[in-house]
């Protein structure tokens, strides 16, 4: 999947990013398209048509064998013996202390075979992770090299996407993956991303990626389909509140106070953290990641404190602006006693205090049809 170059690795579409004038950048030890057209005409598209990205910088690490469930299961906080053949699960690596090694999605492909979907940076520590934390027979192997990602995100993704392949697409539920074949291509389509839009991401071998990339611009373009990068990427999940590894959701916060705690199944016994958690969910969390919304001009970046009166309450993880929504909006760890929705405090911008307040969190949510 991957070369290198330098410092930093390149994905089999790298050159069709360079024919497309994208501005690249470093992310994640990967050179990758930020934008191509713009951030907020990227944005808009996705929610209004459809997008298409190159994330095959994203890594795969496979747990094969007899005890496959239960090394999962030790893990990760969520419960992977609900999933079924065909199954996506949002999860986490834990540590001890109940903070995060990485998010990712588990993927159960048989009963004795899961894909974890993990973060680029993270791949490496990943696997390194799993295999000193094996509590069972089973064989771990980093596939990220065999496998590129593209992921097809908008309304019209179904429709692009279908005129390519023959699996029958309105039945494959959200968070549901099947393999097929997309213009003859072997390939594995899941119904998730991180645009909080539908869509797809597509695996396949990283061969390929040049000739799907180009079937399905080919296919989208008459739809109003456009290449999108990070920054449209970011923006998006912003308004979704995905959380991103690294800035909203790190090893210094628990799963509890990043908001997941929908995601931590204690009462399906023990795995790595659960101690820690159990403790803190009796106890009660001292900090909680909120959403909020900016209600003076300027924008939140990542590390601007947040204030009430001259108190410190907080630190912001991520900001921007909502183009969907028409404001600025980001995330932030603040003391539980502020958490509460409609709190208003100000954010430090530049040394100027900006006044901003608590809101429900997704920001955007779209309409399911």
């Amino acid at each position: 999947m991957s070369a290198a170059t330098g410092p930093f690795k390149r994905t089999p579409l790298f050159d069709v990013h360079r024919q497309l004038d994208a501005r690249m950048i470093p992310f994640g030890g990967w050179e990758m398209p930020v934008q191509y057209a713009g951030i907020i005409e990227e944005h808009r598209v996705v929610r209004e048509r459809a997008g298409l990205f190159d994330v095959s910088h994203m890594g795969e690490i496979e747990i094969a064998g007899p005890g496959a469930l239960e090394a999962v299961q030790h893990l990760t906080p969520n419960d992977a013996s609900r999933l079924s053949v065909g199954e996506v699960q949002y999860s986490a690596l834990t540590t001890p202390e109940g903070t995060f090694v990485d998010d990712i999605t588990v993927y159960k492909y048989a009963d004795d075979r899961y894909r974890l979907t993990v973060n680029a940076a993270n791949i490496e520590k990943d696997v390194a992770w799993i295999s000193e934390h094996l509590v069972s027979d089973v064989e771990v192997k980093n596939t990220s090299d065999d496998v590129a990602i593209l992921a097809i995100q908008g309304p019209r993704a179904q429709e692009i996407l279908q005129k390519l392949t023959s699996v029958e697409l309105g039945t494959l539920r959200y968070f549901r993956f099947v393999e097929g074949q997309v213009v003859g291509i072997d390939c594995c389509i899941s119904r998730t991303g991180y645009t909080g839009e539908d869509g797809f991401e597509l695996y396949i071998p990283p061969q390929y990626a040049v000739t799907l990339w180009h079937a399905l611009v080919d296919a989208g373009t008459p739809m109003g389909l456009q290449p999108c990068g990070l920054g449209a990427r970011d923006t998006l999940r912003l308004e979704a509140k995905m959380a991103l590894y690294g800035q909203d959701i790190d090893d210094q916060h628990t799963v509890l106070e990043a908001d997941l705690g929908w995601i931590v199944k204690l009462e399906k016994g023990e795995f790595i953290g659960r101690e820690a958690l159990a403790r803190q969910k009796a106890d009660g969390i001292s900090r909680k990641l909120v959403g909020f919304e900016m209600l003076g001009r300027g924008i939140a970046r990542p590390h601007y404190a947040m204030v009430k009166g001259s108190k410190p309450i907080g630190e912001v993880t991520s900001g921007g602006p909502a183009p969907s929504l028409g404001k600025n909006i980001g995330l932030g760890y603040v003391a539980v006693q502020y958490a509460a929705i409609g709190t208003e405090f100000d954010i430090v911008i530049r040394g100027q205090t900006v006044a901003a307040r608590v809101v429900r969190t997704p920001f955007y949510k779209r309409v399911r049809s």
